[in-house]
């Protein structure tokens, strides 16, 4: 193919991922160096691309790799692998009780610290194994009946809408689906549409937060305000946007909020957060009971899941540091400018159809388009010094 056919070549998409990246700043790096991340300067203005570059050397991911599939799985940078390490390793030298001990404390520093980043409290904050978890939870936990609706939107990942409509075989609620509209319509759309679906009958209003089809941003605040001022429950799928928006639960105002740690926050795998907001607490129900709980608010009646891998949520408080490091706002600003970059040099290339608005106000992090006629199933054979990507995201 040459640059003159509509398609785009794959030394052009090759070398615009270089440039750009399609993973929020993960820019092509070094070694990995086992140390503390860089100091922040005081404000986001003063993180130039020298700044950036010793952030990226944290990460294990050879120089030549960009990730480009961060909807579905980041890499952890050195420190969390090193407490996932030092911590594992502590417990299989020395498994008693007493030396047990230290990892629970770190769960509980863990739930501090992911109250602190969602402007919550930690007696708001369960620790789950993933978003998926997360959301079956709540609609595991709550008291739902023939006769009770659940409004929830087309895009929603099958951990909230799937699930959901499984639950409404054995309970006989009523599941109702808003229609998914691209390209996005505006937050104002989605007030007044979601608005005009709720009835006397509905019980809890679900919805994804940023779509990982399109990247599509839903007004989330205002959407939970709607909610609220209906006497409707409300749930926020968090799972593409905790850890690479700086989220504020506190002005959201869910009910709910789901999030993993494997994605945007870079934490290690198989672990999670629910918050449930005090004022609805006692409305959930337990999902699993047994050993272990937490130490404080929910957690002591709802996150008795027996054995945990607590040197993995002792990670997932590593990674929050990191991120409480470089500035919440720093990496939502760094994201939102490689996203721009990104989706303005994508419209330059023929052939390319750009799927995510590039407004800020519709979009966040995550960027969709078709590559003219190129064969995506080819283009992530590549060789892996090149590029790492999944063709679905396309």
């Amino acid at each position: 193919m040459t640059r003159g056919q509509s398609a785009v070549s794959r030394r052009d998409f090759a070398r615009l991922l270089a440039l750009g990246g399609a993973a929020p700043f993960f820019l092509p790096g070094t070694a990995w160096p086992r140390s503390a991340p860089p100091p922040a300067p005081l404000s986001p203005a003063g993180r130039d691309e020298r700044y950036w570059q010793a952030v990226r050397e944290q990460f294990v991911m050879p120089l030549a790799m960009v990730a480009v599939n961060a909807a579905n799985l980041c890499p952890s940078p050195a420190p969390v692998l090193e407490v996932l390490f030092e911590s594992t390793k502590s417990v299989d030298r020395d498994p008693s009780a007493n030396n047990r001990e230290k990892t629970h404390d770190g769960r509980e520093e863990t739930r501090r610290l992911l109250a602190s980043a969602l402007r919550v409290t930690p007696e708001e904050i369960l620790i789950t194994r993933n978003t998926s978890e997360s959301n079956n939870f709540v609609s595991s936990g709550l008291d739902l009946r023939a006769g009770d609706e659940v409004l929830l939107h087309a895009e929603n990942h099958p951990s909230n809408l799937a699930a959901w409509r499984e639950k409404a075989k054995r309970f006989g609620f009523t599941v109702t689906v808003v229609d998914a509209k691209s390209p996005h319509p505006g937050p104002e759309y989605w007030v007044d549409t979601f608005g005009k679906a709720i009835t006397p009958k509905t019980k809890i209003l679900s919805f994804t937060h940023v779509t990982g089809s399109v990247g599509d941003l839903f007004p989330a605040a205002e959407l939970c305000a709607l909610a609220r001022s209906r006497g409707v429950l409300s749930l926020v799928d968090g799972a593409q946007s905790f850890g690479i928006l700086d989220i504020d639960l506190s002005a959201m105002r869910p009910d709910f909020y789901s999030g993993s740690a494997h994605k945007w926050p870079c934490g290690p795998k198989e672990t999670g957060v629910l918050f449930v907001n005090k004022d609805v607490q006692a409305r959930l129900a337990p999902t699993l009971v047994s050993l272990y709980a937490g130490s404080v608010g929910i957690s002591k009646t709802h996150e008795g899941f027996g054995q945990r891998d607590e040197p993995a949520i002792m990670g997932f408080g590593e990674a929050l540091k990191f991120q409480e490091n470089i500035g919440r706002a720093a990496v939502e600003a760094r994201a939102r400018e490689l996203s721009q970059f990104l989706m303005a040099e994508l419209e330059k290339l023929d052939g390319v159809t750009l799927w995510t608005d590039p407004r800020p106000e519709r979009s966040a992090a995550i960027v969709s388009f078709k590559p003219g006629s190129l064969d995506v199933r080819k283009l992530s054979l590549a060789p892996p010094r090149y590029f790492a990507m999944q063709s679905y995201l396309w």
